[in-house]
C-alpha cells in the first residue's frame, strides 16, 4: 500500500505519441496491453478485439506493439519507485533458429525484474556486461548479491571491483530462476523467438509491464487486490494517455 501511495503523489510524466494512426489512441494502448500483459498470440489479440468491433489485422496489432511497447515500457520504468537492494541473478538458454542463446535475468526481493540482457554466450565476459548494465540503470551496487554457481558471476565482480555479499546457491535463488517462466510460456505461444533482438525487445517490454501489474496477484486480501489493480490501471492510463477500453464501456 506505501508503493501506491507514492505513485499517486508521483509527478506528471511524458505519454506516447499516437500522431499519424487512423484508430483512436485508447484502441492502440488496449491491444498493446493485451499482448504484452496475457500469453495471448497477435491472431488472439486481432480477435478479441474483433469481438468488440474492432476490425483490423494481426499484422496491425504486431506493429503497434513494436512502435508504442518501448516507450511505454521505458515510461513504466521511469515511474516505478526504487528497487530492492537484493539482486537475484540467473541466466536460462533460449534456442533461436537452432542456435543456443543465453538470457541473463536481474530481479530484486520482491520479484520485480531490475534489467536483462540477450547474449550467446556465458562466460565472464556476458556476466560482466550484464553487471556494467545493472550499475549504469541503477547506480548503485546491491546491498546481497545471490547467483547460482556460475563462476562468471564472481570473475565480473572481481572485473568491475563489485565487493558486496554474495551467495552462491542453486536453492536461494528461485526467485530469478522463476521470473523465466512467463517467457517460457510466451516462447511457446508465439512459436518461439525470431531473433536475439526480438528476444530482447519483447522481453524487455514484456518484464516491465509484468512488474507494474505483478503486485496485483500473490500475498494480498481481496480488498488490497482490488487497490492494487486500480493504481496498476491508473499508471497504465497515465504512461499512455489513454483510458482503457474496458473503464470505456462502463
Amino acid at each position: 500500500m506505501k508503493r501506491a501511495a507514492a505513485q499517486q503523489n508521483a509527478p506528471a510524466i511524458d505519454t506516447i505519441s499516437y500522431a499519424g494512426y487512423r484508430f483512436p489512441p485508447d484502441v492502440i494502448s488496449y491491444a498493446a496491453w493485451l499482448y504484452y500483459r496475457f500469453p495471448l498470440s497477435l491472431r488472439m489479440v486481432e480477435q478479441l478485439l474483433a469481438a468488440r468491433g474492432i476490425e483490423l489485422t494481426y499484422e496491425t496489432v504486431r506493429r503497434w506493439s513494436v512502435k508504442s511497447g518501448l516507450g511505454i515500457a521505458r515510461l513504466i520504468r521511469s515511474t516505478a519507485l526504487g528497487r530492492g537492494d537484493k539482486w537475484h541473478l540467473d541466466e536460462v538458454v533460449v534456442t533461436i533458429n537452432g542456435k543456443k542463446h543465453w538470457l541473463w535475468r536481474a530481479v530484486d526481493q520482491h520479484g520485480a525484474v531490475l534489467d536483462l540482457l540477450v547474449q550467446n554466450r556465458s562466460d565472464g565476459h556476458a556476466a560482466r556486461r550484464l553487471m556494467r548494465k545493472l550499475l549504469k540503470k541503477h547506480g548503485r551496487a546491491p546491498r546481497v548479491l545471490i547467483t547460482d554457481k556460475l563462476k562468471s558471476y564472481a570473475a565480473a565482480n572481481r572485473d568491475l571491483g563489485i565487493n558486496v555479499e554474495h551467495r552462491q546457491h542453486r536453492g536461494l535463488n528461485n526467485r530469478a530462476e522463476n521470473s523465466h517462466q512467463p517467457t517460457r510460456v510466451r516462447e511457446k505461444v508465439m512459436r518461439r523467438f525470431k531473433s536475439a533482438r526480438h528476444l530482447q525487445r519483447f522481453a524487455s517490454i514484456h518484464d516491465q509491464v509484468g512488474n507494474l501489474f505483478m503486485h496485483c496477484r500473490y500475498h494480498t486480501n481481496a480488498q488490497q487486490k482490488r487497490a492494487l489493480r486500480a493504481q496498476a490501471f491508473e499508471t497504465w492510463e497515465s504512461v499512455t494517455g489513454t483510458a482503457m477500453l474496458e473503464r470505456l464501456a462502463a
